[in-house]
């Protein structure tokens, strides 16, 4: 259906998305993720050791967590503070990192990590809406390349990694449910509505909330009706990301071993 949207795109449509893999060279595993003009770069390493707590308790295996910053010139409203400069992180940043921890320990099996620990980074180079949702399937993104290269290394034995996680945001903008709202989108919709599910399409997450408004559940289900097509949509490019790059590493290793004899 179309209406009047910023960008012209249809309600269901989603904004243009790519998957830029190996962006950090000193990464395990890197991409950089663009919707539309919302671009992050999600970085996955290892390290050695866990959490004081888990060896308290011991817990078996490892730990997954994500740190999120938004850099100064990711914004249209001037430069943007970094939060190492006022002393403490804000609560957005602390909320959304907090929420890609969560989507990821919901598709990483944490005891095949052995006693490590993987940093997930996610650095929002432009913001343009959707930041916490790219950040999320970018970083899915992010760890299955770590994996696929940590399994070549013979680190791991099997990747850690069951399914993609993936997530989008919908909207009621102009009285209308839309598919990942841009900016303007999010600063104008009455409903914010932040989907997070995995690639066999179970839920992981729903963030929802109206802005000044209420909104009623044929609404939400219309939300939801279009996350899922959204969702489904980037699952099979996170995963047509991946294959590529492991194509390319696979490629790598050959012509390596090939070099070494000749």
């Amino acid at each position: 259906m179309n209406m009047d949207r910023p960008d012209s795109r249809t309600i269901d449509e989603l904004r243009p998305v790519s998957f830029l893999p190996n962006i950090a060279a000193n990464s395990t595993g890197s991409v950089l993720v663009s919707f539309g003009r919302t671009r992050v770069i999600c970085s996955a390493i290892i390290q050695p050791g866990v959490p004081r707590w888990m060896k308290e308790q011991g817990v078996e295996g490892g730990w997954l967590t994500a740190e999120y910053s938004m850099l100064p010139y990711s914004t249209g409203g001037g430069r943007k503070q970094r939060d190492v400069m006022k002393g403490k992180l804000d609560g957005r940043s602390s909320e959304i990192q907090r929420l890609i921890g969560r989507s990821l320990r919901a598709v990483v099996d944490l005891k095949l990590l052995g006693a490590n620990t993987l940093w997930v980074d996610c650095d929002v180079l432009e913001a343009d809406g959707g930041t916490r949702t790219a950040s999320i399937t970018g970083s899915s993104v992010a760890c299955a390349i770590a994996f696929d290269k940590l399994i070549s290394k013979g680190t791991l034995k099997s990747s850690p990694l069951k399914q993609h996680v993936s997530a989008v945001s919908c909207g009621v903008y102009k009285n209308k449910a839309i598919l990942d709202l841009c900016y303007i989108e999010d600063r104008d919709a009455s409903v914010d509505f932040n989907i997070v599910m995995t690639e066999s399409m179970d839920f992981v997450e729903l963030q929802g909330s109206g802005e000044e408004a209420s909104f009623t559940s044929e609404e939400m289900e219309s939300m939801l009706s279009l996350g899922k097509k959204g969702i489904a949509e980037i699952a099979e490019l996170q995963k047509e990301t991946v294959s590529s790059a492991k194509e390319e590493m696979e490629k790598d290793a050959a012509k390596k071993l090939a070099d070494h004899f000749n």
